[in-house]
């Protein structure tokens, strides 16, 4: 049984678009990849320099403290007492117990650390004397403070100029993405549903010296081969069809005179299969006659009802049937339009058609759509039904 399609497919399939797809913009990837960029270098950048202002107030006071205990160190070993030191937020602890009791139990628990919070914003760093065991010095820092108390407004500071930083990226990027996607852009739109033949000559030198020139280059040349290989097909086809047009209708004539004379009963069906075999080969013809003619073009589709041609070539194709069992059902289901060229289509669905009548002896010609697809099924053999689907 031979099951011959037709899909018609939609235009913006056919200019290599899929209409579910969202368009994603060149110019706005760009734009949300800068500002993206921005905000993580300037967090980074933010957090980098908060954290340096912590070590270097932190770096300053542990100086203080070093340099004060050395010269504690130095009156210890000269006089064999402690000197009392000589800034008044500095006091020297001596043992743990006597430690303020805002670090005493957290320095107990860890012995190591050297920097702790109290109460009320007070701020310690502690550092045990070393070659002396339960000596401390211990710095009471708060008032000597600058960036913790400034936190939270210097934190905000950076938010706010983070967010400046982000929007002046923006305007950069914006206009940076638009200068790079306007070559883009104009490149789309200069081969977008534009046939290879009408490409106009060298059109990649308007476009500069960089990875889109490349591409327009590129472009060009596939193009150009396109081209090439579009026209000698179109014009080997052309050249083939008219050179079989003579052998056919000599063909033809010579069956329609051998028809007029007295024949002998046992040829006559192979006088008939030779008949059948040159109407096909005719209507092959000018299949590809019609596929090489310059006017086979985007241009001159449009939105047609299939059905009227069906039934004018169901009609044109009835001689094909004559004396034959054969019963053609024409489906409602094919009153739908397709967006397709109306001369072409009609050659098509005559070979269709026309195949189906020729190769069934006996039964049903089928024609209807199913899932927006044109199927002509008939009860042919299936030898005949393979030979045809491999054209």
């Amino acid at each position: 049984m031979t099951h011959n399609k037709i899909n018609p497919t939609p235009q913006s399939q056919i200019l290599g678009h899929t209409t579910g797809q969202k368009f994603h913009s060149l110019s706005g990837k760009i734009v949300s990849q800068f500002c993206l960029f921005t905000l993580f270098v300037s967090a980074v950048w933010g957090m980098f320099c908060f954290v340096l202002l912590y070590n270097i107030e932190d770096e300053f006071i542990e100086r203080e403290v070093n340099q004060e205990a050395h010269y504690l160190q130095q009156g210890f070993n000269k006089t064999q007492s402690w000197p009392a030191p000589r800034v008044s937020y500095m006091t020297l602890y001596f043992s743990k117990d006597s430690l303020p009791k805002d670090i005493k139990s957290r320095f107990i628990d860890e012995p190591n650390r050297k920097e702790f919070s109290g109460e009320d914003g007070r701020h310690y760093h502690l550092l045990a004397l070393p070659k002396f065991e339960n000596i401390y010095l211990v710095a009471e820092v708060s008032e000597m403070l600058l960036v913790r108390p400034i936190s939270k407004n210097l934190l905000k500071t950076m938010f706010i100029a983070g967010f400046i930083l982000v929007l002046f990226a923006f305007v950069i990027a914006w206009q940076l993405g638009r200068k790079t996607a306007r070559p883009l852009k104009q490149l789309a739109d200069l081969v977008h549903g534009v046939a290879p033949e009408n490409i106009p000559d060298s059109f990649a030198k308007q476009f500069p010296n960089n990875e889109i020139g490349k591409l327009a280059h590129t472009l060009e040349s596939t193009l150009t081969r396109m081209n090439q290989s579009l026209l000698r097909e179109k014009c080997f086809t052309r050249d083939v069809s008219h050179e079989l047009r003579t052998p056919v209708a000599v063909i033809k004539n010579a069956v329609e005179v051998y028809n007029n004379l007295d024949s002998i009963p046992v040829i006559k069906p192979i006088i008939d299969r030779i008949s059948q075999a040159s109407t096909l080969m005719e209507q092959t013809v000018i299949t590809l006659l019609t596929l090489a003619r310059e006017e086979h073009t985007e241009a001159t589709k449009n939105h047609i009802k299939i059905l009227p041609l069906i039934e004018q070539s169901v009609i044109d194709q009835s001689h094909l049937i004559n004396n034959k069992p054969i019963q053609v059902d024409v489906d409602d289901s094919c009153n739908v339009e397709v967006y397709a060229q109306s001369g072409m289509l009609k050659v098509l669905l005559d070979n269709l058609i026309g195949n189906a009548f020729q190769y069934t002896q006996q039964g049903n010609v089928t024609i209807e759509m199913q899932n927006n697809t044109l199927v002509i099924a008939d009860t042919g053999p299936i030898a005949l039904s393979q030979t045809f689907l491999k054209k």
